[in-house]
C-alpha cells in the first residue's frame, strides 16, 4: 500500500486537473464527449483513492435519455461513483459549493446547488431540472438530505424530489453499498462532524474498497405525487441495502 501522504498528493493533483478540465475541455465539449470526460475522470479519481466501482443490473448506457437517479447517500464518494456510470447533474445543498477545490469543480460541471431554507427554490429548481432533462441530461438526487452509515435508509424527503416529479420522466432507483473484499464496510461513510481529511484517512486505513451501485428499478413519475415517488423509492432502496448485512 502506498503511503497516505503520496496518495493525498495524487488526489489533490487529480482535483486540480479536474478543475482545469472543467474550465477548459469540459466547457468546449458537447453531449456524449462531455459525458465521457466526466465518467473517465471520476473513474481515475476513485482509482487513486483505491476504490473500485461495481455496477449491478445497471442499464446499458446507450443513448443518453432523460432520467433522474435517486439513491441513498453514504459518502462524498457516491457522487463520483455514480458519475462513472452516468454523467450526472447533482441536486446538492448549497454548503457543498464551499468545499475546497471539489466545490468549485462541482459548480463548474453543472451541479444544482439549493438553499433548502428558501421555499422559492422549488420553483427555480423545477425549471432548471426540466430544461436539463429536455436536453437529455441526467439529474441525480439524494433524498435523505444527508449522509448515513449506509446500513439502513433515512427518510426520503419528498420536498427534494419535487422538481424531479414536476419535470416528469423516469426515476432510476439506485442502492449504494460499500465492501472491503466480500464484507460490508463502513470506511467510506462520511457522517457527523467528520472532515474530508479524516474521511480520506479512514478509507486509506481500510484498504481497497468497492462501491457497489445496484440498479433496483425504475419509477414512472406520471400521475404520481412527490410523496408517492419518495415512499416507493425509499422502500426499494431499503429492501436492497438491508439484505445480508
Amino acid at each position: 500500500m502506498q503511503p497516505f501522504s503520496l496518495r493525498l498528493v495524487r488526489l489533490v493533483s487529480k482535483l486540480l486537473q479536474g478543475l482545469w478540465i472543467s474550465v477548459n475541455g469540459y466547457r468546449r465539449a458537447q453531449g456524449a464527449a462531455r459525458h465521457e470526460i466526466v465518467r473517465r475522470w471520476s473513474r481515475e479519481l476513485l482509482s487513486i483513492a483505491d476504490i473500485d466501482v461495481r455496477a449491478v443490473g445497471f442499464p446499458q448506457l446507450g443513448p443518453q435519455r432523460p432520467v433522474t437517479l435517486v439513491a441513498n447517500h453514504v459518502s462524498w464518494v457516491d457522487i463520483f461513483a455514480l458519475n462513472t456510470q452516468r454523467a450526472c447533474h447533482f441536486i446538492a445543498k448549497a454548503e457543498l459549493r464551499d468545499w475546497p477545490l471539489a466545490g468549485k469543480l462541482l459548480d463548474n460541471v453543472g451541479t444544482i446547488f439549493i438553499n433548502r431554507s428558501d421555499r422559492k427554490e422549488t420553483h427555480r429548481l423545477g425549471e432548471v431540472v426540466r430544461e436539463m432533462m429536455t436536453n437529455g441530461e441526467t439529474v441525480a438526487v439524494f433524498p435523505e438530505g444527508t449522509t448515513s452509515l449506509g446500513r439502513d435508509v433515512l427518510k426520503f424527503h419528498a420536498s427534494l424530489l419535487e422538481p424531479v416529479v414536476q419535470a416528469g420522466g423516469e426515476v432510476w432507483v439506485v442502492a449504494i453499498r460499500y465492501f472491503h473484499g466480500s464484507a460490508r464496510s463502513d470506511a467510506a461513510s462520511y457522517i457527523g462532524d467528520m472532515t474530508f481529511m479524516q474521511s480520506l484517512k479512514q478509507i486509506h486505513r481500510e484498504g481497497p474498497l468497492t462501491a457497489e451501485l445496484t440498479f433496483v428499478g425504475a419509477i414512472d413519475c406520471a400521475g404520481k405525487t412527490r410523496r408517492e415517488v419518495a415512499s416507493e423509492a425509499e422502500a426499494m432502496v431499503r429492501g436492497c441495502i438491508t439484505q445480508s448485512q
